[in-house]
């Protein structure tokens, strides 16, 4: 925080900082941003940031985050925090940043929102507020070099799009006071939607100083909905083909939870592939590699990588009839993206198994 503010100061003394826009107090949304029929705003209130994709997943807290192993530390060097209860969830999700009405505290917003939740046939999952949340109680989703915060769990700095300077970014990345926090689940038609309102005063006296002690409400709501069938599935035949003339095939057909390497069902279909591609070469022998976002500690996805690819083997040997002393299981974590890790969609694409030719 401290180089942040050091940054903005030299700007300043250069005459840059007539030039930068400071946070105003909006009259209107944010163009393209609109509320969820889930989960309406509290009356008076403006979009200051906002995204929506179709498809990707969340965890949900659903206890407070405690300290992880000394060496685990997020991109920013910050020591991570992690619940011991968390829900994994899938779907199309939307993130909306409101600023709230002068004179309004987090605890009565808060109150709001689960009035909402409620009055849909709602059920809340897990509440907390300040340091009972876990973490660092007065930091947002900025800052390296200490302890993460609730917000990081959700959004990191670096994911941020909104611009520098910016109604959206202040909200996001200032200092925060008198935190509150819940998860709720809401049913629908299709299966559960799932929703986290964390509400927080903010605080700032530099370019951000329109917003200070007002408070933001940072909403997530991710609804049901089926994954678009693409990039998925490669034929055994393809599989091979792609490997003779680059030595490696990139799978997209093999899943599993956030965090987690036990293989999903789902990934039955790939599975069965890659056990055609060894069975109609007899003399192939590859390893199978994971590969991780950067999302999480160094360390953390090297292994969480090795472990899925380990997975993998696994079944392949057990329920597929593969020879084990063709296959070989190796973890490279992050360090070979096939995308930018700057957006979701980037990200999605480093999540992958690769076979690689060996002999």
């Amino acid at each position: 925080m401290l180089g942040r503010y050091l940054t903005l100061g030299f700007f300043c003394l250069l005459g840059a900082g007539s030039a930068l826009a400071e946070a105003t107090i909006p009259n209107k949304d944010i163009p393209g941003a609109r509320d969820n029929a889930l989960l309406k705003r509290y009356d008076g209130s403006f979009i200051v940031s906002y995204e929506r994709l179709a498809f990707t997943d969340l965890s949900i807290p659903l206890s407070k985050l405690e300290k992880a192993g000394d060496s685990e530390r997020d991109r920013m060097n910050n020591q991570v925090f992690k619940p011991k209860q968390a829900l994994e969830v899938e779907g199309a999700r939307t993130r909306i940043v409101y600023l709230l009405p002068a004179n309004r505290s987090p605890l009565e917003v808060l109150r709001n929102y689960q009035d909402v939740v409620k009055s849909a046939g709602g059920d809340v999952l897990f509440t907390c507020k300040g340091e009972d949340c876990g973490g660092e109680s007065t930091r947002s989703s900025s800052g390296g070099g200490g302890d993460m915060s609730l917000m990081m769990h959700f959004v990191t700095e670096a994911q941020i799009k909104d611009a520098d300077f910016s109604n959206g970014k202040c909200a996001l990345t200032s200092g925060i006071d008198d935190q509150r926090f819940f998860a709720a689940k809401i049913p629908q038609p299709g299966g559960d939607a799932y929703v986290t309102v964390h509400t927080f005063q903010m605080k700032d006296d530099l370019y951000c100083k329109a917003f200070n002690e007002r408070t933001i409400a940072l909403v997530h709501i991710v609804e049901p909905k089926p994954r678009e069938q693409k990039m998925v599935v490669v034929k055994a035949d393809d599989m091979a083909k792609t490997i003779g003339s680059t030595g490696r095939v990139a799978l997209y057909g093999i899943f599993f939870d956030t965090g987690k390497a036990d293989l999903k069902p789902e990934s039955a279909p790939t599975l069965q592939e890659i056990a055609g591609l060894l069975s109609s070469d007899p003399k192939l022998a590859v390893l199978i590699v994971g590969h991780t976002d950067n999302q999480g500690a160094y360390d953390y996805n090297l292994d969480l990588s090795r472990r899925r690819a380990e997975s993998v083997v696994a079944a392949l040997t057990a329920s597929y009839r593969a020879d084990g002393k063709r296959l070989r299981a190796a973890g490279v974590g992050m360090l070979a993206p096939a995308a930018s890790n700057d957006a979701d969609d980037g990200r999605a694409k480093n999540r992958r198994v690769e076979v690689v030719k060996l002999n």
